[in-house]
């Protein structure tokens, strides 16, 4: 009978699954689909049938997702508050989570009841409610929700006091008063044995009380273990606070280095595998890094191969802003690997790879061929790529260099426009960077501005004269080169371009400068220029006028000092005696610039401003009279025309971005605006002045260790400048206080060294003086043991005696009365 009964249960439970699972598979399928009327709801909901108050509260959670209305199923929802179905109860959680800001009071009513899980014997149930709790966004219970919180910071399990963890920003948030209690709950959690823990303890400090730096003293080393074992969201919280933490406590002192030592701690370096170094020069300063510093740097390695791309970039930021190049340098390898993710995470981590780039190009050099541009990159990819192209283009060998020219040169001759551009800009910025390369580089440009691409063309242009401004005297004869290209150039910008800079030029060799001639040239088509170009023109007449002018006043200044010269014997013969004969000689003032109105250059100039007169732009025809008055006053006219130009800088893009932090939103969104970043960007706080940081006791005994030469013998170098000898351990050995009875120098091998046959010999000696110290212990005790019974006995005796004496006279007492 026992084996039907257990079999009829079983057949009962196989039902009960099977009809839960066709339920739910039925309700999953019809939930979304349609929604049933709000009586019918309510009667799911106040039904005593579990399965059907899970359907209707189901039912009631996709109508909340899908923003419907489902405000009038609170009082039906709330009351199945107290149910012991963990499914049930979950799903009323979350829509009193949702609710209880706009039913309060109705909310407070299950306040109770949640409180009565906090002690319930499941740790998710306990921790559910702690979350629900916290959840509620009503003022009145924030007392409860502290202790609760304070409740669980103690539970046994972690799963609840990693909720205690969560809750506490929530009950900040709620009321701000409360500060004191949570960071007295939060200096227990962030000391807490497991990782989950304490990481959810540090998201929570850095929301309430990021600047309590004196919480996590102690808890330092710790959570620099428990860091690898973190989530992803907790090692993102950790890293940004140890960042701050280490910036507050840990000054940046700097050491010299002079070559003896450095040579010295190269040959070290390959014993002692503590911190990456840096090579420097004879009187070089040096970074000295806290030991508790590289001990936080060494200890986040690990999260560089993290399968979050967030965290790789969060201890990349750790290393640039607290580490040292060499650090920076192991942080390459895994940032470029996240080239391979989708194109969202590409983009991103190429704004930190340039970013890095912009400091410390050269490590990216053997990931050049990683920045090639593909067909399927977008363009905020492919721009970053050549941005970081011809970061690296001036520290790269003659192999990549070709290898990057020859890419810019294809993707310069595409169909893209933009592309098209950036590849001009980009082979410019490489000329600019590397002078070495420029001839290379100005010979491609030089091939492309006969193109028929006007964009190419023009870009190609623009950055020639760039280049030819950086080197003036050596570009007139490229100058002479794109005057004769000048019919083929069909761009208004290009032509502008080349116009621009044959006035530039027109200085040079006088009369025989061809600027007149493509003036004269230029004229014929002035009216189908575009105005771009007749801008130029008129200011490349203006130009080929006033040296006419300087070059007349020359000539005519010339004259004068020759006549002058003439006169001199004359005056200085006078009448022989040597007397001035109190005449006095004025001079004269210089005479007025006579212009030659006939002269061809004077008659181009002319010419320009009868066409320029009857144009029909107006800012033609008022730079046409100011040149004209300018030109009134030579003097005046040479300081404003003919002042030499600055050459041109062409700066990465990503200039802008310098200095922002890496993986942060202001580094992606606030490159190309100012230099405060977004709102609610912080930057990292400067480092600790010396002598002004927390004492070091408060982390444990620490030692500095010297970071750059000699970084990773730490043994050998002390912060200070003073050196300390690395003792052989035979000599430490031979220095130890010898025995008596054993002579100096005795069959010794060297001055006051021992042999092995002295210490075998010392060694028995000890070993006999042991056991004999042992036997007189053993007999010591054995006589000690024996005083001890015989004081025993005789205080048994004195109690006995004493205990009849005190019957005898009780006795005594008894007969008397």
């Amino acid at each position: 009978m026992e084996s039907i009964s257990r079999i009829s249960t079983l057949l009962e439970s196989a039902r009960e699954l099977t009809l839960d699972a066709a339920h739910a598979a039925r309700s999953s399928r019809s939930t979304t689909a349609r929604s049933l009327p709000t009586a019918q709801l309510k009667k799911l909901l106040d039904s005593r049938n579990d399965r059907e108050v899970l359907d209707g509260l189901r039912r009631v959670i996709s109508m909340m997702y899908r923003e419907q209305r489902t405000l009038p199923f609170f009082s039906s929802v709330v009351k199945n508050v107290a149910s012991p179905n963990l499914e049930i109860k979950k799903l009323v959680y979350i829509y009193l989570i949702h609710h209880a800001e706009q039913e309060p009071d109705m909310a407070l009513l299950s306040i109770n009841t949640i409180q009565k899980s906090l002690s319930d014997s499941n740790p998710q149930v306990r921790a559910l409610a702690l979350r629900t709790m916290s959840g509620i966004r009503v003022p009145v219970i924030s007392q409860i929700v502290s202790l609760a919180i304070k409740k669980g910071a103690g539970d046994m399990s972690p799963h609840v006091r990693k909720a205690a963890a969560l809750a506490i920003p929530k009950c900040y948030r709620l009321e701000p008063n409360t500060l004191p209690q949570l960071i007295e709950y939060l200096s227990t959690l962030l000391g807490d044995k497991q990782y989950f823990v304490a990481g959810a303890a540090v998201s929570a400090f850095l929301e309430i009380c990021p600047e309590r730096i004196d919480l996590i003293h102690k808890h330092y080393r710790g959570l620099i273990k428990k860091i690898v074992d973190m989530d992803e969201w907790s090692q993102l919280a950790t890293l940004r606070m140890m960042a701050l933490y280490a910036r507050k406590c840990f000054p940046r002192r700097t050491r010299s280095v002079k070559s003896k030592e450095k040579d010295k701690s190269v040959d070290l370096q390959d014993f002692y595998e503590e911190s990456p170094s840096e090579p420097a020069a004879d009187g070089e300063k040096i970074v000295v890094l806290d030991a508790d510093l590289v001990l936080l740097l060494n200890g986040i390695k690990p999260l560089l191969q993290s399968r979050n791309s967030g965290v790789i970039v969060a201890a990349a930021r750790c290393y640039a802003d607290l580490g040292t190049s060499e650090y920076v340098k192991s942080a390459v390898g895994p940032l470029i690997a996240l080239l391979r993710g989708a194109q969202d995470i590409q983009q991103i981590a190429l704004y930190n790879i340039v970013s890095i780039c912009l400091t410390q190009p050269a490590s990216f050099v053997k990931y050049a061929s990683h920045f090639l541009v593909r067909a399927t990159d977008p363009a905020p990819v492919w721009e970053l790529k050549l941005e970081v192209l011809t970061l690296i283009f001036p520290h790269s060998p003659l192999p990549t260099k070709s290898l990057i020219l020859n890419e810019l040169e294809h993707f310069s001759r595409g169909t893209n426009k933009s592309l098209v551009r950036e590849a001009v800009r980009a082979i410019g910025r490489c000329a600019l960077a590397d002078p070495a390369t420029a001839s290379r580089c100005m010979r491609l440009l030089l091939g492309q501005i006969t193109s028929l691409d006007g964009t190419l063309a023009a870009e190609s242009l623009t950055v020639i004269r760039h280049l030819i401004q950086q080197d003036p005297d050596a570009h007139w004869g490229t100058v002479v080169r794109l005057a004769k290209n000048l019919d083929s150039a069909t761009d208004p910008q290009a032509r502008a371009t080349i116009i621009w800079l044959v006035g530039e030029f027109a200085g040079i060799n006088g009369e025989n400068n061809i600027a007149a001639d493509v003036l004269r040239i230029l004229l014929k088509g002035f009216a189908d220029e575009s105005e771009i170009a007749k801008r130029q023109v008129v200011l490349l007449a203006a130009k080929v006028y006033l040296h006419h002018i300087n070059r007349q006043a020359e000539a005519q200044a010339a004259q004068q000092q020759e006549q002058q010269q003439e006169r001199k014997p004359s005056e200085e013969g006078g009448d022989g005696d040597g007397d001035d004969d109190g005449v006095t000689v004025e001079t004269a003032p210089p005479p007025p610039i006579i212009t030659d109105d006939h002269h061809p250059v004077a008659q181009l100039w002319n010419y320009v401003l009868l066409l320029v007169r009857y144009d029909t732009s107006y800012d033609l025809r008022d730079r046409a009279r100011l040149y004209k008055a300018l030109l009134g006053v030579p003097q005046l006219a040479t300081l404003m025309l003919l002042a030499p130009k600055p050459a041109p800088q062409a700066p990465s893009p990503s200039e802008t971005r310098r200095g922002f932090a890496l993986g942060s939103a202001s580094l992606v969104l606030a490159g190309g605006g100012g230099i405060h970043g977004i709102r609610g960007y912080e930057p990292l706080p400067d480092w600790v002045e010396e002598g002004h940081e927390p004492d070091s006791g408060l982390r444990g005994q620490g030692q500095e260790v010297a970071v750059g030469v000699g970084a990773r013998n730490s043994s050998s170098y002390a912060y200070g400048g003073e050196e300390r000898k690395v003792v052989p351990a035979a000599e430490v050995l031979g220095d130890a206080p010898r025995p008596a009875g054993v002579g100096v120098g005795s069959k010794s091998n060297g001055a006051g060294a021992k042999t092995l046959d002295d210490w075998l010999a010392e060694d028995e000696e000890e070993s006999d003086d042991e056991e004999a110290e042992e036997e007189e212990e053993e007999s010591d005790e054995d006589e000690e043991g024996a005083e001890e019974e015989e004081e025993e006995e005789e205080e048994d005796d004195e109690d006995e005696e004493s205990s009849d004496d005190d019957e005898a006279d009780e006795l005594e007492g008894f007969l008397q009365s």
